[in-house]
Formats: structure tokens, sequence, C-alpha cells
């Protein structure tokens, strides 16, 4: 435990904020194009503020900001959907089941990943709160457990959710013209005709390589956290009952029953989803190619949550709650943006992955691409954001290496998500939910860490 307390030392000393953190980067950044970017004949001063006029670029870029938008309403939603009354039943039932602690961990952490497959904001919340009412059963039982390591199965889902229907690179890959846009004057011409219009979730996803590595994790993630129980000694527990929602429904007159009205509220909900089925048959139509975009999922829970919550007082509700979690998005995406912007205009990017290229080969590429977006996860804790700054350089390598563009995109995903499980910024709302501390759970996340990425590491290297 010698090496999880330094990290823990490290973070606490040098890692300042993840807002200021992205001031860093961005400053980093303005004075790196600058100087590495600058034509002879050109003067510095001039150049620096052609690079600042990028940077302004990209934090305004429109399709960025719809980008964030998104991202947003995919953690909301999730959120909004544990929130509900009927999941915390499911929620509540299944705590039942547990008698000690490996008992526990084996039922946080392969629920938990299941959720955070289908949704990142989802299995976020709901590993936390599944994490917490574990803990109230056990003391109400009085079982004794390990809670914080039931808290570490919990955070688990963080370390497959972007290789999941939520994740960042392969959802907006899937999207129309969004890689033809994204790389839109940073390749060549001969290079910019290999680049497709969609890549579909079928071939990223859903694909069957990606679909193993994660029944593999789904395997041995619970069975280390099973070793780990074994050794693990009963931690004391004092947890004040956690309540979904105390507002209690008002005496009201008039139109404003209608936030109480359980018809009013499922019947537009099933509308939602109605239209979602007519909109997007198409994109399910077939196994082969499945095309899961941000859009179809946000527009799913919206229909899907609103039925749940059974009125809209319950719905806004969840959805002032849940949208707490969102300040670091809504704040920092911006500034990852205009990095981009700089990054591309400048010519970085190109600098960048010649850089790449020259070292790399089509089989150790995917392998660079993980590592270095493990890296970049640690300073740039969103998906979303490393996508924004780091996609354009993955797939430019890709291209001139001749590596499947889906396996590099899945690549930078693996690295991304595998540092969850050292970088603690998105286990905020689990340790506030769980009374945990980060120094709790951190000694045993970075072993699943190194657990999940030798087969993450394996995986592009056989697969």
């Amino acid at each position: 435990m010698r090496i999880t307390k330094a990290i823990e030392t490290i973070f606490k000393r040098y890692l300042p904020s993840p807002f200021t953190i992205a001031v860093l980067l961005t400053l980093i950044t303005i004075v790196l194009a600058t100087f590495l970017t600058k034509p002879d004949e050109a003067n510095t001063a001039t150049h620096f503020v052609e690079v600042l006029s990028f940077w302004e670029d990209g934090i305004w870029n429109s399709g960025l900001l719809v980008f964030a938008y998104q991202m947003m309403l995919i953690l909301v939603l999730g959120h909004v959907l544990v929130l509900s009354k009927p999941v915390n039943k499911v929620i509540i039932s299944i705590t039942k089941s547990v008698t000690n602690t490996t008992s526990a961990v084996i039922l946080v952490s392969v629920t938990t990943m299941l959720v955070a497959f289908f949704n990142w904001g989802l299995g976020l919340i709901f590993g936390a709160i599944l994490a917490r009412k574990v803990g109230e059963h056990a003391q109400q039982n009085q079982i004794p457990i390990n809670y914080p390591l039931v808290g570490a199965a919990g955070y688990v889902g963080l370390m497959v959710w972007h290789g999941g229907i939520s994740g960042s690179a392969p959802s907006k890959v899937a999207e129309q013209g969004h890689l033809l846009e994204m790389m839109n004057g940073i390749l060549d011409v001969d290079t910019f005709g290999k680049v497709p219009e969609v890549i579909t979730s079928s071939s990223t996803i859903f694909s069957w390589w990606n679909l193993l590595l994660f029944g593999i994790l789904l395997i041995i993630i619970p069975f280390t956290l099973r070793l780990l129980a074994k050794k693990a000694t009963p931690t004391k527990l004092n947890l004040p009952k956690y309540q979904f929602d105390t507002k209690g429904k008002e005496d009201l007159e008039g139109a404003e029953k209608l936030d109480y009205s359980p018809v009013f509220a499922i019947v537009f909900g099933i509308l939602l989803l109605v239209v979602f089925f007519i909109q997007y048959a198409d994109n399910l139509s077939s196994l082969s190619e499945i095309k899961i975009s941000p859009n179809m999922l946000n527009f799913f829970m919206l229909g899907v949550a609103i039925v749940l919550h059974g009125n809209f007082k319950s719905f806004l509700n969840a959805v002032e709650e849940a949208i707490k979690g969102t300040s670091g998005i809504l704040i920092q995406f911006p500034l990852y943006f205009g990095i981009m912007g700089i990054m591309k205009s400048s010519g970085m990017v190109t600098m960048i992955s010649d850089s790449f290229v020259s070292v790399a080969t089509e089989t150790t590429l995917p392998i660079f691409t993980f590592f270095s977006a493990g890296l970049v996860n640690i300073f740039v804790p969103s998906g979303g954001g490393q996508w924004a700054v780091q996609g354009p350089i993955v797939i430019k390598s890709a291209l001139e290496l001749g590596v499947p563009l889906q396996k590099a995109i899945m690549a930078l995903a693996y690295g991304d998500q595998i540092t969850n499980m050292l970088q603690p910024f998105w286990a905020l709302p689990l340790l506030g939910i769980t009374r945990l501390k980060a120094k709790e759970i951190l000694p045993y996340t970075i072993i699943l860490m190194l657990v999940g990425s030798a087969v993450y590491i394996l995986g592009l290297l056989l697969l």
C-alpha cells in the first residue's frame, strides 16, 4: 500500500483542480504553438496574435459546443433515471442478497459495469447509490463488511464506460459527417478521401472483440475484488439513511396540478419513445450497421426517465439534483475546444501525428495510443474533451500507418477509461453519496486499474 499512499500524496500536493489544469494546458498550448509552428518569415508577435485567434475560434466552435451539451445530457439523464422510484426499488431489492464483503463487491461490481456499459452517467450514480444501499443494509443487519472496498466496486463502471454505448469517441464517429468535419483542414486531399462519413457502432462498441474484452472484465474484475475481500478487514459503519426525494406532494390548485399528473407525464413520455422508434428505426434495423449517437441515446433516456418518474414534479426535482454534477463539463469543455482550435489551425496536430508515426508501427500504434490516452486522462478527466483534443492525432496517425480506424478509436477509449481508477475526479459524486474519502478507495482502484490495463493491452495486441 506504500505506492498508493505515495500517489495519494502526489495528488494532494501537486495536482490542482481540473479547471486549473485546463487553464494550464491552454497556456502551455498557446506558448508551444507560438514558437513551434511559427513560419520562418513570420513575426513572433504577429503569430502569437494569430494563435490567440485560433484559440477563440475553437472555444466557440458551434459543433463542439453541441457536443458538450450532448455530454451534459448523458450525465444528467443517466442520473435522473437512477433517482426514479422504480430503479430505487430495484437497488434496494438486490442489496438483500448481501451477506458479507465478498457477496457485496461481486454484486456491486457486476451490476455497475453492466449499467455503465449502457450509460456512463447512469452507471456512475447507480454504482454510488448501490454501494451506499449495501452499506445501509449491512449496518441495519449488523453484517461486517469492508465499506471502502464496496465503494471501489461501485466505481468500476468508469473503467468500461468509454467502450460502451455512451462512449464519447465511438458514439461521435457514428454520427453522420463528424469525422469529416473534425479532420477537415488537417489531412491532405488524398488522405482526406480515406475518411469515412461514419464508423458504425457495430464495428466499435458492438464488435465481437470489444464485447469479448468487456466480458472478460465482467469476470476478472469481480474475481479480483473477491480476492481482495478475503483479505480485507471489516470497517465501522455510521451511515444515516439516504433519501432520493424528500419533497412531498403539495396542495396545489389549477394548472399546477399538471406537474403531479401521472397520466400527463406518462402519455408524454410514451409519445417521446414512439417518436424515438420511428425516428431511429433505420439506425437499429441491421445488427451489422447499428449507429448509436448521443442524440439517439439522450432521446431514449428522456422518454424513459419521464415514464419512470411518473410525474413532471418528480422528474424536475431529479433534474435539479442531477444537474449539479455537470458544472465541470459546462465550464471546462470550451477550454479544451480552444486547445483543439489551436492544435488544428496551427498545424500542431500534424506535428504530433508525424512524431507518432515516426516511432510507431501498425502493431504498436494502438498500444502507444492506449498509454498516451491514459496519461492525458489524468490531466484531462473528460472523455469528450480528450476526444476533441487527441482524436485528430489518433485518426491521422492510424490513416498513415494503415491501422483500422475502429481499433485506433477503441484504443483511445480504453486508455481514457482505465486511468479513471487513478484519477478520482469522476469519483466525486460517489464519494459524496457513500461518505467515503478518495484515499480509502484508491488502494483498491489502482489494483483494478493494473488488472484492467493488462486485459486491454493483451486485447489490442492479440485481437
